[in-house]
């Protein structure tokens, strides 16, 4: 099934790593993704300051299915990225992560491996809390051959979702 998916990330550090997981799933037959937002827009949108930025992070997430969060050594605690759950969880999106640090970046480094973004938000369910961590799956990309196996890591957040 054709999904549209959003790919939250930490842009400053990670966006070498990023790169490889957006492409590999651009390489795809079935696939649709939000406009990735080069240097030049992304500097053009954050000068607008935090109400330009989420006007931007909205627009891209309407009509999205899925969000996928790219977790960097950084990304967890990350104000935008923060919100990006926030809103992908209020409107019921599926969303997943995945894990990023060992994909090298542009001086062919790894990373050290950051904590999971779920782990900062509790939610109830049934009279019951628990961390989004719980309710999310998260994937290694390198460990868990991600350029084979994202495409269905988003199918099964999609139908987890009810999209």
């Amino acid at each position: 099934m054709l999904r549209k998916v959003f790919f939250s990330f930490h842009y400053q550090r990670d966006v070498w790593r990023v790169n490889p997981v957006r492409n590999s799933w651009l390489m795809k037959p079935d696939h649709e993704t939000s406009k990735f937002l080069d240097a030049a827009e992304r500097e053009k949108v954050w000068r607008g300051g935090e109400s330009a930025i989420k006007t931007w992070i909205n627009e891209q997430l309407n009509g999205t299915s899925v969000t996928v969060v790219l977790i960097g050594s950084q990304t967890a605690g990350r104000q935008f990225v923060n919100y990006e759950i926030e809103q992908s969880h209020k409107q019921k999106k599926g969303l997943l992560g995945i894990y990023i640090h060992q994909i090298k970046n542009n001086n062919q480094q790894q990373d050290n491996k950051g904590r999971n973004p779920f782990d900062d938000w509790c939610i109830t369910e049934n009279g019951q809390k628990r961390l989004l961590s719980q309710t999310y799956q998260t994937y290694d990309w390198v460990n868990d051959n991600g350029y084979a196996n994202m495409p269905n890591w988003i199918e099964q957040a999609a139908r987890a979702a009810g999209r």
